[in-house]
C-alpha cells in the first residue's frame, strides 16, 4: 500500500474517531490553548475557522485578540501555501474554500504562532491533516525565513499510535488538547 492509501485510510479512521469526541471539553481545551500560545514568543497568531466536527478555537482566538494579532487562513490556488488575513471578533467574514468562514477584508499577515487543525496526531507531534499540504506548505515557507511555533489544536480522542509520514510533512512544535498541551522541542 502507497503511503497516500495509508494516510487516505488514516484519514478515514481519524475522522471516524473525532466524530465520537465530546464538545463539552472545548472550553478546558481552549484555555489550554491560551496557556501554549501564550508561553511562546510572537504576536501574530493564525487560529482557524472550523469546519466539520473540528475542535473550535475560536474562545481562545477572541481572548487573544486583547494582546495578539490575529489572522485566519485563506485557501489559494492548488499547491500553494495558505494566505493569512486579518481578523478581530468584529471582523466581517465569508464562506471560502471547504466551506470555511474566512475575513472578507483583504488585510494580509505572516503569523509567527499558528494554531493548526488536523484529523489526527500522535505523541512525537505528527499530524494528519486533510490531504491538502496546505499546511505543511505554509509551514515550510515560515519556518524557511523566521520561527515559526505550530501547535495542532484536538481532541484527545484524535490522538493515533502511528502515522504515515512523507518528508514533506511538518513537525508540530505542540499538541493541545483537553487533557493539556504536549511539547515537542525541535
Amino acid at each position: 500500500m502507497s503511503v497516500a492509501e495509508q494516510k487516505r485510510e488514516a484519514r478515514k479512521a481519524a475522522f471516524e474517531r473525532r466524530k465520537l469526541a465530546d464538545a463539552a471539553v472545548t472550553s478546558q481545551a481552549n484555555e489550554h490553548l491560551l496557556s501554549a500560545v501564550r508561553s511562546v514568543p510572537g504576536t501574530i497568531v493564525s487560529g482557524y475557522w472550523p469546519i466539520r466536527t473540528e475542535i473550535d478555537p475560536r474562545i481562545a482566538l477572541s481572548e487573544l485578540a486583547d494582546t495578539h494579532d490575529i489572522c485566519l487562513p485563506v485557501v489559494g490556488a492548488d499547491a500553494s501555501p495558505l494566505a493569512f488575513r486579518q481578523w478581530t471578533p468584529n471582523t466581517p467574514m465569508v464562506v471560502g474554500a471547504f466551506g470555511a468562514a474566512i475575513p472578507e477584508p483583504l488585510v494580509e499577515m505572516t503569523p509567527t504562532i499558528l494554531i493548526v487543525p488536523l484529523a489526527a496526531f500522535t505523541d512525537e507531534g505528527h499530524r494528519l491533516g486533510y490531504g491538502g499540504g496546505y499546511y505543511d506548505r505554509s509551514l515550510e515557507q515560515l519556518r524557511a525565513s523566521a520561527h515559526t511555533f505550530a501547535v495542532g489544536f484536538a481532541y484527545e480522542i484524535q490522538r493515533a499510535d502511528g502515522l504515515p509520514q512523507e518528508p514533506t510533512d511538518q513537525p508540530l512544535d505542540a499538541i493541545v488538547t483537553e487533557t493539556g498541551i504536549r511539547r515537542f522541542p525541535r
